[in-house]
């Protein structure tokens, strides 16, 4: 197992309103993981919490035998920066970088975008922009920005990969082109990977579908 969660309960506002209620949670190495369940049930809240993206208010969340809410905050920092990617609905590049600089963002921060950027260029070559290099994210399209947001997450190899509704704002040709691009990075390279979706095919892409309701899970089963 490579993240657990037990018994953990989220918690906003004052007086707090809870909105994961004890859930336990193992997700094992190598896995695609889909999180679904309609909007307000709280699978958003549970991405965040499993990547480290926010703390749990109750209970304990390990990745790899760590607790991350017991470290520091440049430890965490630097933890996400080499074991964790992230892609989300909005690809948030940086308008005044090229795609190829936004990619090399989480290299520059540990001084490695010169070794990395061969490894970009595979990238961009795996994704099919390989042409778009050095283009501003202005002048790409929606599908073309999240498939460079996807690279960035994976510039430095993470072991997991953390995707909240990565297709969202994508239309259905562009969204089944991440989706593809996403189940490889499982498939091929072994990213563990957690995806947030209310999309019921893509869900069911993955090797295992959690539901949720208010912030409980109701089903956790392999698809088929």
């Amino acid at each position: 197992m490579t993240i657990i969660a037990k018994n953990v309960i989220k918690e906003f506002g004052e007086p707090p309103t809870r909105v994961i209620q004890g859930i336990d949670l193992s997700i094992h190495d190598g896995e695609f993981v889909s999180i679904s369940g309609r909007s307000g049930s709280g699978k958003s809240t549970l991405l965040y919490l499993l990547s480290t993206l926010d703390d749990p208010s109750y209970g304990h969340i390990t990745i790899d035998g760590i607790e991350p809410q017991k470290m520091s905050v440049d430890e965490l920092h630097r933890f996400r920066n080499q074991h964790l990617g992230f892609v989300f609905q909005f690809h948030f590049l940086l308008p005044e970088l090229t795609a190829l600089e936004n990619v090399l963002l989480p290299a520059r921060r540990d001084n490695r975008h010169y070794d990395k950027e061969d490894e970009a260029r595979e990238l961009f070559k795996t994704f099919g922009i390989v042409d778009k290099i050095h283009k501003l994210p202005s002048q790409l399209s929606g599908g073309e920005q999240q498939r460079v947001a996807i690279a960035r997450a994976l510039i430095m190899r993470p072991k997991y990969l953390f995707a909240d509704e990565p297709t969202g704002s994508l239309d259905s040709k562009n969204g089944q082109i991440v989706m593809d691009i996403l189940k490889r990075c499982n498939s091929e390279w072994g990213t563990t990977l957690v995806l947030v979706t209310h999309e019921a095919e893509y869900a069911a892409m993955a090797q295992r579908e959690v539901f949720l309701i208010d912030g409980r899970v109701t089903e956790n089963h392999t698809t088929s």
